[in-house]
């Protein structure tokens, strides 16, 4: 049984606490936020004891792991100083993506684990449904065979003015972790981003990519588009067949080279994901039985490495897009 606190008391950090409560295996110890009112309405609400700092949650109850689910600039800038805290007090952690809005905070977030031997992982929650993990194994099987190349998209709308970076940083760690996922390590990037009308920020972008294994990759994002069915394409291909994702769970078709015959996976009306917000469930529910099966620290799925990966791809993107030509990732 994994002794949890939340960190962080938004509508994703409630939403986390809200999972951990429900699960059989988990136990919801207490909940923190700075802001007391938070804190206290989702104790409350939950039934467990409220914090006002992590030191305070660290000193006065068991715990086995932490989610951190705070947010700041970019969606990412108050993930650092938690996750910290909450390695040096001994806990696994699950961060909310993006690991942070900067990468060298990331790397020391991801430094500390290893160095403490704690699962580290990020809410990389796009991987972990029904649909996604049948791809994956078409891979693994052979039928998609040596890759040629994959087309990601994503959208939906944001109306939020933060950093001119904003749509590049916070949307796509999902994106590109799935293509990471699916095809590895991206070692080059050719970025456009337009500003939308009446928008201060990169609120749409296009990506080119060369993966280390000469798989080529492109992505389409915005924050500009009202989300519709479906908001999430996944396609790869390869030369013994391509797939299809819809959302990510919607659905799953697989195109055998040389066959007219497709095989298609479609989530289940009774029984299947009910929406997009059960990949919280599966996301977080895999960590905690990764920790119950002792799983070791680089076996964690969605790990803090993958977080950071995603946000070098990122980095290498915008610098992209201020110099107009091919930026090399940093290397993995």
């Amino acid at each position: 049984m994994q002794r949890v606190g939340v960190i962080g008391l938004g509508p994703i950090g409630n939403r986390h606490a809200s999972i951990y409560a429900a699960m059989e295996n988990a136990e919801l110890a207490g909940v923190c936020d700075v802001d007391r009112e938070r804190a206290d309405a989702t104790a409350a609400r939950l039934g467990v004891r409220a914090f006002y700092s992590v030191q305070e949650m660290l000193g006065e109850v068991e715990l086995h792991m932490a989610s951190v689910a705070t947010g700041g600039e970019e969606y990412g800038s108050d993930h650092y100083q938690p996750t910290i805290e909450a390695l040096e007090g001994g806990l696994h952690v699950l961060c909310e993506k993006p690991i942070s809005n900067e990468i060298a905070p990331a790397e020391q977030m991801v430094a500390l684990a290893k160095e403490k031997g704690l699962c580290f992982g990020v809410d990389l929650n796009h991987r972990f449904t029904p649909a996604a993990r049948l791809a994956k194994q078409w891979m693994e099987d052979g039928r998609v065979g040596h890759l040629l190349f994959m087309n990601m998209s994503m959208w939906i709308q944001n109306p939020r003015e933060s950093s001119p970076w904003f749509q590049i940083k916070a949307l796509h760690p999902h994106t590109v972790d799935i293509m990471r996922y699916y095809c590895g390590d991206i070692e080059a990037v050719q970025c456009f981003a337009v500003k939308a009308p009446g928008r201060s920020i990169y609120s749409t972008a296009q990506f080119n990519m060369r993966f280390k294994n000469g798989c080529l990759g492109h992505l389409t994002g915005s924050y500009d588009i009202e989300r519709g069915h479906p908001m999430e394409r996944c396609e790869v291909a390869g030369l013994k067949g391509r797939f299809v994702i819809d959302d990510m769970y919607r659905e799953a078709t697989l195109y055998p080279a040389g066959d007219m015959e497709k095989r298609v996976f479609s989530n289940p009306v009774f029984g299947g994901m009910r929406d997009f917000e059960d990949t919280f469930v599966n996301r977080l529910g895999h960590f905690v039985e990764q920790l119950e099966e002792g799983a070791k620290p680089e076996d964690i799925d969605g790990s803090g490495h993958d977080g950071l990966q995603a946000q070098k791809v990122l980095a290498a993107a915008i610098e992209s897009v201020k110099r107009e030509e091919i930026v090399y990732v940093e290397e993995q």
